[in-house]
């Protein structure tokens, strides 16, 4: 390899900057290699000073650093980019323009850095002939065929902190508590903060929740003399025989934006228990601050790995962490579904064994 592309897309996340570190450091004392920064996604690659030289002074001091230092668009999708001509806004297929670039630019690998949108793009992409190998990020957790991705572990301490917090001002004023937390589809955000810092129920998109079901656990811990409660609820968290709740519907550039569900939970227990109830949406916090330790030995082993898979020509994959193992798959595995919560999983079940209510009927 002489050349090597590396870029971030999609939300940011902690350790994304340990990822491009561990890039940049391998490329260059494992094989002389140059790497390009590409800011903003695939955009950087049709836009104005969109590339740049990264070297290893360019990285040095990054790895506590929380966002990436590339710069992330979630709109950065090149076969539905939003572009306005003449004061005419509308949506075009610039995937041959950035095919074009990266052929130019004579770049032997580009490795990408993105959630499941961003790894998608990346599939068709090398479809198309592009050189590319994946990195797993999100905080979500959600992305097929790893066990973890990046930046989950320090969104996690960051919405168990929240809980721990909100304990305290719970039982001093005797209210209910709700937290929403982020994880769109998949619950394992809410799940994992919620059995870590002792939340009494958690609302999460794999089990859908009956209102009633949740203000009984409420009562029930009332009747026994604890005149407080803590609700984890994730944000893509729906009742039965309802729907999700979006603040923002989606398009052909836009994702739908999920919010709201919290309220609607707070509004009920209030009304039909009396309890005084407040909501905290935690929202971007999760995705911010410096990453823990674990983020940053993770995000490092797959900058490194990436660049070797890239030496060794295996495009088209991703790396992945099993077992305490690096190693790789093909980005079409990644991104046939969506990984969820294990309903007959021990963290499920540990969940229940403790006391914990889904708000469902178990």
């Amino acid at each position: 390899m002489k050349k090597i592309g590396v870029l971030t897309g999609g939300g940011d996340a902690p350790g994304l900057n340990a990822v491009i570190r561990a890039v940049v450091k391998t490329a260059c004392n494992d094989y002389n290699c140059r790497v390009l920064g590409i800011r903003n996604g695939y955009d950087g690659f049709i836009e104005p000073e969109g590339l740049f030289p990264l070297g290893q002074d360019e990285v040095r001091g990054i790895l506590p650093r929380g966002g990436t230092i590339l710069g992330t668009a979630n709109r950065g999708n090149p076969f539905a980019r939003k572009v306005t001509r003449n004061g005419v806004e509308f949506v075009e297929d610039t995937s041959d323009e950035v095919v074009a670039a990266i052929q130019k630019l004579g770049l032997d690998a580009l490795i990408v850095i993105g959630g499941d949108g961003t790894l998608r793009i990346s599939q068709e992409l090398y479809q198309k002939g592009v050189p590319v190998v994946g990195v797993p990020k999100t905080i979500d957790n959600d992305i097929s065929g790893t066990e973890v991705t990046f930046g989950f572990d320090t969104a996690l301490n960051t919405a168990t902190e929240a809980i721990d917090k909100l304990h305290t001002t719970a039982e001093s004023h005797h209210r209910v508590m709700v937290l929403e937390l982020m994880g769109r589809d998949a619950g394992f955000i809410a799940l994992h903060a919620g059995v870590a810092g002792g939340a009494d129920i958690i609302l999460i998109p794999e089990i859908p929740f009956r209102y009633e079901r949740v203000a009984e656990k409420v009562r029930r811990r009332q009747q026994f003399g604890r005149n407080f409660s803590i609700i984890a609820v994730s944000e893509g968290a729906k009742p039965l025989d309802g729907e999700q709740i979006f603040r923002r519907v989606g398009d052909a550039v836009y994702v739908p934006r999920l919010g709201g569900i919290s309220l609607k939970v707070g509004e009920y227990i209030e009304r039909v228990t009396g309890s005084e109830t407040r909501v905290t949406v935690l929202g971007h916090l999760q995705r911010g601050g410096s990453p823990t330790p674990f983020d940053r030995w993770l995000a490092t082993r797959y900058g490194s790995a990436a660049v070797r898979l890239a030496a060794a020509g295996g495009f088209g994959r991703m790396v992945a962490l099993r077992n305490a193992q690096i190693i790789d798959i093909p980005l079409s595995e990644s991104v046939s579904e969506i990984k969820r919560v294990n309903l007959d999983g021990d963290a499920v079940r540990t969940a229940r064994s403790i006391g914990i209510s889904f708000g469902d009927d178990y």
